[in-house]
């Protein structure tokens, strides 16, 4: 007998759907006419132990105990799940051949890896196990995947990378939160201060953002634009901007803004109806490859900033699109890329989408299915792939939130068979009276993918023909007086662009060396229940589409040592984390560093002095703490 576990109960029916018939459905599976069963996680059906499953004295949270690290670690049933889990005991017994269908990712990939192992399944069967992914629930996608099982072995790294974060997840969240809580009720908080692996660097963000908002103070600053007429007494042509030399630096600040009013004026008389010579003019063409298709992060931050929709709204969306609608492919995914192989699907995919939106043909007008983006390539692609609309047409009906998701992930596709954007780049330097002055300009010559996006105002006209040494005539020049504003609060958008690309707020010059632009805090699957778990323990609140540190939060943020509320160490770890998925790091050679941290963080702790705090009781209290934990699929 073949047992195939999968994820949730939703893949499961959708696998048994494309297995003989008759089915007999069972408690907690589905056995097929050919033998086969389908049986099903809900989710996590195991949860770390709690520390007092350690030892009893650590259920009363004392500094002496800290820290916490269990030599042996210990997995429990979640006793809302148990009963699932005596039905697969029996089924993996009974089982000749397993065959892993959790979701396409790394946490996918240890929710069912954690099952087999916990039921102590023989070595050989372990070693026999298949590998079923999975990323689009309609029956022609599953068969197909069905055909390309294989070797469950091929993906360890993926689970020992998932094991590593879930257990450093613990280690950080139980023994920080249990010191700062302790330090923090000293100084009057009656609360849970919760500390996370993840989720107070992102707290960091955002309260280090209030932070500069509130103590930002606004400067003038100068610009000076020459009004360039082709000769004396032509009409206006266009516009050159003031490009301050080098003497100037002493008068400006460090992103270059003119502080002296006096120099800028002095600009403005120097070159009032003056002749400008064109020292350099250039005009090239250029052309522009379509955006990838999304994964859930890009798709995140498109949708906030399209709909003001927040990020685990998103994911929800998609959820419903995926399991209900069967209408796009796996949600939770960090890819951006496609097999060579999809790209023959095309004309199914657009006869799905004319199905589901009414204006689809204004964007399948401007396709064609013989184009190739570089989206299409195998090398780029791993377990799992881009968030794309699957070739199911529309059978129910979507609410308007689905509709707007379903049609941002089809257009993006869509953009994968266009024309590229092509357009041609000015660029004309002047020298007027000794100063240099620039225009720069970009004019579309063919929209290509571009003509799929919301229609924008067209710019003015385009800069003229000249040549270099040519005389133009500089009329009466633009003083500018403009003031520095501070940066903006965080939005859904800005805050997940900013976990997600992490480098840029990382102070260790050396560690954003190591980093890439998509190395991040947290994971596609984990970053919406981040943000909304900080909001949830009063850490973060909303004012319209801004995104705020709370009293508490902030508090929090300002008795923590920096390591633990900068990106840098976390930013480090996911990358080690990232590295073992690919197989390139080891579990012991993240552990260890970890652990070593860990206990000087501890150490610093014990013998910090905190402020008196003032108390919302952000967390409701430690059984509080210990029952959120326990519920969350993926511990921040």
């Amino acid at each position: 007998m073949r047992l195939f576990i999968a994820e949730k109960p939703s893949l499961a029916r959708a696998i048994a759907e494309v297995l003989p018939r008759p089915h007999k459905k069972e408690e907690g599976c589905i056995r097929a006419a050919n033998g086969d069963v389908v049986s099903w996680c809900i989710g996590h059906l195991l949860e770390q132990a709690e520390p007092e499953a350690y030892n009893p004295v650590f259920k009363k949270w004392q500094l002496d105990h800290l820290p916490i690290s269990p030599d042996e670690w210990q997995l429990q049933p979640k006793p809302k799940t148990r009963k699932q889990l005596s039905v697969l005991r029996k089924l993996v017994k009974e089982a000749d051949q397993l065959v892993h269908a959790g979701d396409p990712d790394r946490e996918g990939q240890l929710l069912v890896d954690e099952v087999i192992d916990y039921l102590k399944t023989p070595q050989t069967k372990r070693r026999n196990a298949q590998r079923l992914l999975v990323s689009d629930l309609n029956p022609s996608a599953i068969k197909r995947a069905m055909g390309e099982l294989r070797s469950n072995s091929e993906f360890i790294s993926l689970s020992v990378s998932a094991l590593a974060r879930s257990r450093a997840d613990w280690l950080y969240g139980i023994n920080l939160t249990r010191a700062w809580t302790i330090k923090g009720q000293q100084a009057g908080n009656r609360g849970v201060l919760s500390v996370g692996r993840v989720q107070t660097p992102v707290l960091g963000l955002v309260v280090r953002r209030d932070q500069e908002i509130r103590n930002f103070v606004s400067k003038p600053f100068y610009e000076v634009q020459a009004s360039i007429h082709l000769n004396e007494g032509a009409p206006l042509c266009f516009h050159a901007r003031w490009q301050p030399s080098e003497a100037c630096r002493p008068y400006q600040d460090e992103d270059g803004r003119v502080l002296n009013p006096k120099l800028a004026q002095n600009v403005v008389n120097r070159i009032r109806q003056q002749p400008a010579q064109v020292k350099a003019f250039d005009k090239k063409p250029g052309k522009q490859n379509a955006p990838l298709p999304y994964n859930l992060s890009s798709l995140q931050i498109d949708a906030a900033k399209a709909f003001g929709m927040a990020a685990k709204t998103v994911l929800d969306i998609c959820q419903s699109l995926y399991e209900k609608h069967q209408l796009i492919t796996y949600p939770r995914s960090d890819c951006r890329y496609l097999p060579g192989d999809h790209h023959k699907e095309m004309p199914q995919i657009s006869a799905a989408i004319r199905s589901v939106l009414t204006d689809a043909e204004k964007m399948i007008q401007y396709t064609d299915k013989s184009r190739r983006s570089p989206a299409f390539n195998d090398k780029k692609v791993g377990a799992h792939h881009a968030i794309i609309p699957t070739s199911k047409k529309n059978s129910g009906h979507l609410s308007d939130s689905e509709t707007k998701i379903y049609r941002l992930i089809a257009r993006q596709y869509l953009m994968q068979f266009c024309d590229l954007y092509s357009y041609s780049d000015t660029r004309i330097n002047l020298e007027i009276a000794g100063g240099s002055f620039s225009a720069r300009e970009r004019i579309t010559l063919t929209e290509g993918w571009k003509a799929l996006l919301p229609a924008k105002d067209k710019k003015s006209s385009p800069l003229p023909d000249l040549s270099v040494g040519q005389t133009v005539w500089s009329g009466e020049p633009v003083f500018e007086e403009k003031h520095t504003e501070p940066p903006k609060h965080y939005t859904d958008a800005t805050l997940l662009a900013a976990m997600t690309g992490i480098a840029r707020h990382v102070k260790d010059a050396e560690l954003r060396k190591v980093l890439k632009d998509t190395d991040g805090l947290g994971t596609e699957a984990t970053r919406a229940s981040i943000i909304e778990l900080l909001f949830k323990r009063k850490f973060l609140q909303r004012t319209g589409k801004s995104i705020q540190g709370t009293e508490t939060g902030k508090q929090l943020i300002s008795v923590l040592p920096e390591s633990c509320s900068h990106p840098d160490m976390t930013a480090l770890w996911e990358k080690q984390l990232n590295d073992i998925s690919e197989g390139q790091g080891s579990y012991n050679g993240f552990m260890q560093p970890l652990n070593q941290e860990l206990g000087s963080l501890v150490a610093a702790a014990r013998v910090a002095t905190m402020p008196a705090m003032t108390s919302n009781n952000p967390g409701g209290g430690k059984s509080t703490f210990r029952r959120r934990r326990k519920r969350a699929k993926k511990p921040a």
